[in-house]
């Protein structure tokens, strides 16, 4: 009868189970082989087989952190060519340590200088941004509080460029004026007080896009012009049309609004006699 390793130990299972107990305590092969006296090593490996080896006893390996190293890089985007030139390692080495790992998005030199753009934009933004609120300060603070003559003049062009006026063939002789910037309103009510208007002539609604928020906006110019939102006229809604991408939405959109003054057209025919004079003088003289 052939003799096998396993026949020289009496109770081969019996043996494994203390084998196996002293694997987990953390033994290594040559302490069981001693603890145990089995000096065959293939007895040794099957008694322990299906045991991992504990930590300690296994060997760094030099290429561990170049692996580490490689698969880290390769994270961050770098091709094989790169890492193997980071690394100073063959490339087909890398291929087998970051194979597993998704490719990287391949950048052109188009990309890249657009990266480049973008980077020098990102720095030089805020310098702009600073150079020109100082501008804007720097040309406020050339104007005098408005004499009531300039203020006049300034009404009447601010009227002639966005308010409504006569024509031939329609007949308007009425002040209307429409406009989205808090800040036109305000001057426009300042001059409007300036020629005589009451503000019980006036008559306020908003015109807006029906996507956006209409009472939000009501609140808003209401406010701005110090009349109840319940005396404001009914809004002019613009049709929204999906072909178009419009870029005044969100809360600051507030539509614009539309100021009419009653009983009018005695103002009118004098802004127009004002454009008049602004005009011809401003001729040069002869």
């Amino acid at each position: 009868m052939t003799t096998t390793p396993h026949s020289k130990y009496a109770d081969f299972e019996a043996l494994r189970e203390q084998a196996v107990a002293l694997r987990r305590e953390g033994l290594s092969l040559s302490q069981i082989r001693d603890r145990l006296e089995v000096y065959n090593n293939d007895v040794l490996t099957q008694l322990v087989k299906g045991e991992p080896a504990p930590e300690w006893t296994k060997r760094p390996r030099a290429k561990d952190e170049l692996r580490e190293r490689a698969r880290e890089l390769r994270l961050r985007g770098m091709t094989y060519n790169q890492i193997q030139t980071e690394l100073g390692c063959s490339k087909s080495s890398v291929s087998l340590w970051v194979r597993d790992l998704p490719q990287p998005d391949t950048e052109t030199s188009t990309d890249r200088a657009k990266r480049a753009a973008r980077t020098r934009w990102d720095r030089e933004r805020p310098l702009r941004e600073a150079e020109r609120q100082r501008t804007k300060q720097d040309a406020a603070q050339e104007f005098d509080p408005l004499s009531e003559q300039t203020l006049l003049a300034t009404g009447v062009a601010l009227y002639w460029a966005e308010g409504t006026k006569d024509k031939p063939h329609a007949r308007r002789e009425l002040v209307e004026f429409i406009n989205s910037a808090p800040d036109v309103i305000r001057l426009f009510l300042r001059w409007l007080t300036l020629v005589g208007v009451e503000p019980d002539r006036l008559r306020c609604r908003v015109s807006i896009h029906e996507t956006a928020d209409l009472s939000a906006a009501e609140d808003f110019w209401a406010e701005l012009v110090g009349i109840p939102r319940a005396s404001f006229g009914k809004p002019v809604i613009k049709k929204h049309n999906p072909k178009t991408v419009r870029k005044n939405t969100g809360a600051a959109y507030r539509g614009r609004l539309v100021i009419r003054v009653t009983k009018s057209a005695e103002l009118y025919r004098r802004i127009e006699g004002w454009w008049c004079g602004i005009v011809l003088g401003s001729q040069p003289t002869a």
